[in-house]
């Protein structure tokens, strides 16, 4: 998890409900790294903030391992103790009251929150009643929410929402869920979860406007969401997750006075565009292709990926992984824009790296091959 000794390794929190209201009078979004299995580590978490990016999920993170093997923690949450810590959410999937809030009172010297996943649609999570299966337990998924902050409050963790603000202890509970056919039982589920809006439950709520069985190759439920975020927004913040994968040509067209009127984006049959109120946006496919998507490039461009090397070579990846990102930036992104670092031909050679000399060497070659000129990387690293 990263050893932090002394207050000067401290890393500096800040309260992610902050983060919304500053970018609230900044005229902007909020824009966050959504939690990757395997993907949204440390050196990831890094370059996506380096470009925009300013609320970053971990992967999700089993809560009952998390609090008994010490091994898990090590290896599950990675923090900087020194250079930037990205404003960092740490995902927990968790079933049991009592599990997730001992694994968020671990978690909280080093995070800004702890997010409860009611989302992962994966078999093997809903076969053990994590993820997506959780949205047809939304009692469960209260008491949860609810004993995890009885259980911060009472260690000295200022879970108290706007009035620990600029609390240096301050911290957030959040959720993250997907969507029902039947909508009313969404708004059953989040009025459960949120609680009375005057003394509610969550900081906020992000929305995959997909069910537990919507493919992802389906467009996400923009009416659904248009119904949900209109209702709850004016509780609570409400974060959209799906489907972000260019600032020019996102599912939502922003058309608005103030920060919070977007337009939706309806089919073409629609007689009119229906109105819909968002805090911020979730990408994941879209940052694994193009990290630098929120400071508004329409395609990954190579100074990321000298970035996330730089990175990678500060908090260390597998080969493997290191790889796939690699791979992904200089592939074709999921915008409109399918220009691509490297051709199809140059990205196969990705597949017969054998170490990180190796891929140091080749993306030095091209890098350089691009700047026209001698060196590259490595004089970076």
């Amino acid at each position: 998890m990263g050893s932090v000794s002394t207050q000067e390794n401290e890393p500096i929190i800040i309260h992610p409900l902050k983060v919304f209201e500053t970018c609230r009078k900044q005229g902007k979004f909020v824009y966050a790294c959504a939690p990757m299995v395997r993907y949204s580590k440390l050196a990831f978490r890094q370059t996506v903030h380096t470009y925009g990016t300013d609320l970053c999920w971990t992967p999700m993170i089993l809560a009952k391992e998390f609090n008994r093997n010490s091994f898990a923690r090590d290896s599950d949450l990675t923090i900087a103790t020194a250079g930037p810590q990205p404003p960092t959410i740490i995902q927990f999937g968790a079933n049991v009251p009592t599990e997730l809030a001992r694994a968020s009172s671990l978690a909280m010297p080093y995070v800004g929150g702890i997010d409860l996943n009611c989302g992962c649609p994966q078999s093997w999570a809903c076969a053990e009643t994590l993820g997506a299966a959780l949205m047809n337990k939304r009692e469960l998924v209260r008491d949860m929410v609810v004993e995890t902050r009885q259980r911060l409050a009472s260690e000295g963790w200022g879970v108290g929402m706007e009035k620990d603000i600029d609390n240096p202890k301050g911290r957030s509970v959040s959720v993250k869920i997907r969507v029902h056919d039947d909508l009313r039982k969404t708004m059953d589920y989040l009025d459960t979860v949120i609680g009375h809006p005057q003394n509610r439950q969550v900081d906020w709520v992000t929305i995959h406007p997909r069910t537990r069985y919507t493919p992802s190759s389906t467009p996400i439920r923009t009416e659904a969401l248009e119904i949900l975020a209109e209702k709850y927004s004016p509780i609570l913040p409400i974060m959209l997750s799906g489907d972000v994968f260019d600032l020019n040509d996102l599912p939502l067209r922003a058309t608005r006075t103030d920060l919070a009127t977007l337009t939706i984006k309806d089919e073409p049959t629609a007689p009119e565009p229906a109105n819909t109120y968002l805090s911020g946006f979730m990408s994941a496919r879209g940052l694994l292709a193009n990290p630098a998507l929120f400071a508004g490039h329409s395609a990954c461009p190579w100074e990321t990926v000298e970035t996330f090397m730089c990175n990678v070579a500060r908090c260390p990846l597998p080969l493997k992984l290191v790889i796939h990102h690699v791979e992904q930036m200089c592939s074709p992104g999921m915008g409109r824009d399918k220009s691509s670092l490297l051709s199809k031909k140059e990205r196969s050679r990705f597949s017969r790296i054998a170490d990180m000399v190796e891929l140091i060497d080749f993306l030095d070659e091209k890098i350089a091959e691009h700047k026209g000129q001698e060196g590259g990387m490595r004089r970076n690293l």
